[in-house]
């Protein structure tokens, strides 16, 4: 575009984000070739997606073309990107603008990928300094023209997401390089054990299929073994009767297995012989009242969570429906988001959203009357917000009729959660009496509901509470039973069980797996950093990383369950642990994250993972890998 006029150009990430963003300039607009001018001589102009992409091995050296051990690791020591050749067009239009432009606006979207997906190419016009001092960011998570309004009204500088940009740069970076050393160091050292195919090796998926993979195993392997329970029947000097179980002692332990189960029946024969028809004292009696707070808006994990364990959707299913209803429909705010609070500011539009709601979901007309608008839910917290809020309805009022099926449900679900946010907790008392009976001691628990609260919205729906009650009891006593009161045992109860193999991996399962990886790290120290700052991958990443492993055919489906195919089993079994594990591989998304933070550097993250690049391509080159296809 040739123009001598003085004008601002605003860059969004997708041609959707950039028609909501001219729909809000001063109209006419002239519809150019890639972009979009306002009256006011303002351009809006677009990526589509990344426009750039890093260069190929042979890029930097013709050599590289052929596969060969000797040239590992393969580093850079200056990174060159190319355009990529399906959008190479936008690149030279965006490129133009840029070097013309007065004042620019980087629009990416409010995270991580979309912060470095503008940088790249502001990067690759190689900008003044004093050009570059002058870039605004506008962040948009909700495409109704109102909020675009005010986003643009809260133009911040680039320069404050520097940080951010990097961290992402830093991903990327150690993505390639990972990603390209290993499936070439793996897929040739396969090829000499007579392996055909080529080995995709990632720093996150092979982490992810060395979890199904290890469950799989595990399941395969798993032996059952019975184990017992005792349960005493109990009566007080009321008449009512209530169940409590037996807790064995220190003296027990060399009959219980590593989880304290009692693995031999003749000791909880002996328990029952012990006890029937003997009294007890009640050794402690506690009721308590307890309360479970709403639960928070969403992130993208926990409402792929949500929709895989009732809906039975996988993780790039509900990606692909929030991205819909944010870009298509507008009908709710930016979807790839990790976060699950919002800004303070978001208050001033609790009117206009349960409007919106009550317009567009009139089975949720009841949850809305019963609400108190009065009332603010943690969620509300600026402090907790960064580049982006949770997952909530937007402001707009549309006609239903134009979504499917799972878009309906989707939204309902968001509103839903959102609404739960103006319920009052969930009250319960939770009682507990110990008894002790011939020197042995029983607990029995149970809970009562005092006030169901939130928990109304979600009575169809299995919503439990965590809680340590037994399933085996009788209800709360109606009459109050005190510490040092007799009772007596009137009968027992001799359960035997056994123990049940882990579960396959369901869509829910391996993203809650995922975002809570602390738990499958072995390391105690990154473990302990971990649960704080914890998960494999991003909200933005890991559908479409799941999704590629079946594409590899290193996962398959089976009903709801994901297991690993006999491939994936081999490839993970003759990597070293390192690889598959996801200690090393979480502990570098934490050091990105504290990047973003700038509490530590590129550099650091960099020489660190050249350093383990160097070590694992050494070990993989005299490695043996049993693989067959």
């Amino acid at each position: 575009m040739q123009t001598n006029q003085s004008f601002r150009l605003f860059i969004a990430e997708k041609p959707s984000l950039a028609r909501a963003i001219a729909d809000v300039l001063p109209k006419p607009h002239q519809k150019g070739n890639g972009f979009i001018r306002a009256s006011n001589g303002d351009v809006v102009s677009w990526c589509i997606g990344h426009l750039l992409e890093q260069a190929t091995p042979e890029v930097y050296d013709e050599r590289f073309k052929k596969w060969s051990l000797n040239d590992l690791p393969i580093v850079p020591e200056k990174w060159i990107l190319i355009p990529k050749g399906n959008t190479e067009k936008q690149l030279n239009i965006l490129v133009d603008l840029i070097k013309t432009a007065d004042q620019i606006v980087h629009a990416g979207d409010p995270d991580r990928e979309g912060q470095l997906l503008v940088d790249e190419v502001l990067n690759y016009c190689q900008l003044t300094p004093e050009k570059r001092k002058t870039i605004q960011r506008c962040l948009i998570s909700d495409l109704n023209a109102s909020a675009v309004q005010k986003s643009l009204e809260q133009l911040r500088s680039n320069q404050d997401y520097v940080p951010l940009s990097t961290s992402a740069l830093a991903r990327a970076r150690a993505d390639w390089l990972y990603g390209m050393n290993m499936s070439r160091v793996c897929t040739l050292v396969g090829q000499r054990n007579g392996y055909r195919g080529v080995l995709s090796i990632g720093r996150v998926q092979t982490p992810i299929l060395g979890l199904v993979v290890r469950r799989d195993l595990e399941i395969a392997q798993f032996v059952p073994k019975p184990f017992y329970e005792v349960f005493a029947i109990l009566q007080t000097k009321n008449n009512e009767t209530f169940k409590a179980k037996w807790q064995p002692s220190e003296a027990c332990e060399p009959y219980q297995d590593e989880e304290g189960r009692v693995l031999v029946k003749a000791l909880a024969e002996n328990v029952c012989q012990r006890i029937k028809d003997k009294s007890g004292i009640i050794d402690k009696v506690s009721n308590k009242k307890k309360e479970l707070a709403p639960p928070m808006p969403f992130n993208l994990s926990s409402l792929q969570i949500e929709m895989a364990k009732k809906n039975g959707l996988s993780a790039q299913e509900v990606l692909d429906i929030c991205q819909s209803l944010y870009e298509k429909h507008k009908l709710i705010t930016y979807p790839r988001s990790d976060c699950r609070f919002l800004p303070e500011e978001h208050l001033k539009q609790i009117n206009g959203i349960k409007s919106a709601i009550e317009n567009n979901c009139s089975a949720l007309q009841t949850a809305i009357d019963n609400a108190d608008f009065s009332l603010r839910s943690k969620a509300w917290n600026d402090k907790k917000v960064e580049a982006h809020h949770a997952i909530i309805p937007t402001l707009r009022k549309a006609k239903m009729d134009s979504l499917s099926n799972n878009e309906r449900t989707v939204y309902q679900v968001v509103a839903t959660q959102y609404l739960a946010q103006f319920y009052p907790a969930y009250k319960y008392s939770e009682l507990q009496i110990d008894v002790e009976i011939q020197g042995g001691k029983f607990i029995s628990k149970t809970n009562q509901m005092l006030d169901e609260g939130w928990k109304v919205l979600f009575r169809n729906k299995n919503t439990q509470i965590d809680s340590d009650a037994d399933d085996n009891n009788n209800g709360l006593l109606t009459k109050l039973i005190k510490k040092g009161e007799s009772v007596q045992c009137i009968d027992t109860e001799l359960l035997s069980k056994e123990t049940q193999p882990p579960r396959p991996f369901t869509d829910a399962t391996l993203l809650a797996a995922l975002t809570g990886i602390a738990r499958f790290v072995k390391d105690p120290e990154i473990k302990k950093i971990l649960r704080e700052t914890d998960g494999l991958g991003t909200e933005a990443t890991r559908a479409g990383i799941i999704e590629l492993l079946f594409k590899r055919q290193f996962l398959i489906r089976q009903g709801k369950s994901i297991r690993s195919t006999q491939i994936g089993q081999n490839l993970i079994l003759s990597l070293p642990d390192i690889m598959s594990m996801p200690d090393m591989t979480a502990h570098w998304e934490l050091q990105l994250d504290e990047i973003s933070k700038k509490s530590f550097s590129y550099q650091q993250f960099m020489y660190q993972l050249n350093s383990s690049l160097s070590n694992l391509i050494d070990q993989m080159k005299n490695a043996r890998l049993n693989i067959h296809s």
